[in-house]
């Protein structure tokens, strides 16, 4: 049985999508740098933290297939997480504006008897933003809970003038590589 380590409603229509029957496990996992780690690093440890604690959150049950994953935007090394508020959105994206930045999806995949793991990375290119069109944005209140302050799958995706790499990626799960993660584990 697969299980989704995520609270993420976009992670659980993405594996949807998949046709797997999965169930979702709630759990908090800190999503907090370590001093020094590098922004891949960090994006692959998070995943597997949250596969991991899925995993012992159902208590050895030899059947079980947790899937964690987590997704960062990246910009000059440091880590756009998801904004506090109003003005850490709009910060964000006057940052993101008129530049390439990079989203990373790592997905970890893990059972009672193995484990493995797969990063992706995109390239995002955003158009300059005026500083209206970042107000008006961040006022539909898209941009929260979203890592880097925007949704490609909504409004957000207006900005992007240029994409390299998984769609679904940067919506917060890449499916190709979810797909080939669960067919090595089994999973059809």
């Amino acid at each position: 049985m697969v299980f989704l380590a995520s609270r993420s409603p976009r992670r659980a229509e993405l594996l949807a999508r998949l046709g797997v029957a999965f169930e979702l496990l709630t759990l908090d996992v800190p999503e907090q740098r370590g001093p020094g780690e590098a922004a891949l690093d960090y994006v692959q440890r998070v995943a597997r933290e949250k596969a991991q604690a899925g995993l012992s959150q159902l208590d050895g049950r030899q059947d079980a297939v947790v899937l964690g994953a987590d997704t960062e935007v990246i910009l000059d090394d440091v880590v756009f997480g998801k904004p506090v508020d109003a003005d850490d959105a709009g910060a964000m994206l006057a940052r993101l504006s008129g530049r390439t930045h990079r989203v990373a999806s790592a997905v970890a995949l893990v059972s009672s008897a193995r484990q493995a793991q797969v990063l992706n990375v995109s390239e995002v290119t955003f158009a300059e933003l005026t500083p209206r069109a970042i107000a008006e944005y961040v006022v539909t209140g898209e941009s929260m809970g979203k890592a880097g302050a925007y949704a490609i799958q909504g409004r957000g995706e207006a900005f992007i003038t240029h994409l390299s790499g998984s769609y679904s990626g940067v919506m917060g799960l890449p499916l190709h590589d979810v797909a080939r993660l669960l067919t090595q584990f089994g999973v059809k």
